[in-house]
């Protein structure tokens, strides 16, 4: 901790800290040793995410639905010797429309090659992701987690 020195004519300085509460109730300022306990966007994990959605494809097919866990994030991993693209898509309707993925409204999690990637994180409960494979050549193996 720095020293500060007080001055006249005060002779003392007011002094604030950020704490929270241990497991005793106590307060408990933030430091080194004690950080701050944070939070995804839904709050401490109640549920372990859903298994991987999982495969491989030599053809063109929409692999999914794969239903995140909010506020944890989601990764793609694809490999294999394989052409073509893989892209990343969301439903909010059960998957009858599935929407492209997007940041400043440019393509998001859109891909031509082998990846292992955090490409979401997911805030709305009931959304689902896809992903759409579209091979020209070989075959692409697949993996969405978290």
């Amino acid at each position: 901790m720095t020293d500060l020195p007080i001055k006249a004519p005060g002779g003392f300085a007011p002094a604030t800290a950020i704490g929270h509460t241990d497991a005793a109730g106590n307060y408990v300022p933030v430091g080194p040793d004690n950080p701050l306990p944070v939070a995804g966007l839904s709050g401490p994990a109640s549920a372990p995410p859903p298994a991987a959605l999982t495969g491989d494809t030599a053809s063109p097919e929409v692999a999914g639905p794969y239903a995140p866990v909010r506020g944890r994030t989601v990764f793609v991993q694809l490999s294999g010797e394989w052409t073509g693209s893989a892209r990343l898509l969301r439903s909010v309707d059960g998957g009858t429309t599935k929407h492209l993925l997007t940041a400043a409204g440019s393509e998001w999690a859109v891909f031509a090659s082998n990846v292992c990637e955090a490409v979401w994180e997911e805030g709305e409960s009931g959304a689902q992701l896809y992903l759409d494979l579209a091979p020209t050549s070989g075959t692409i193996a697949y993996r969405v987690s978290q």
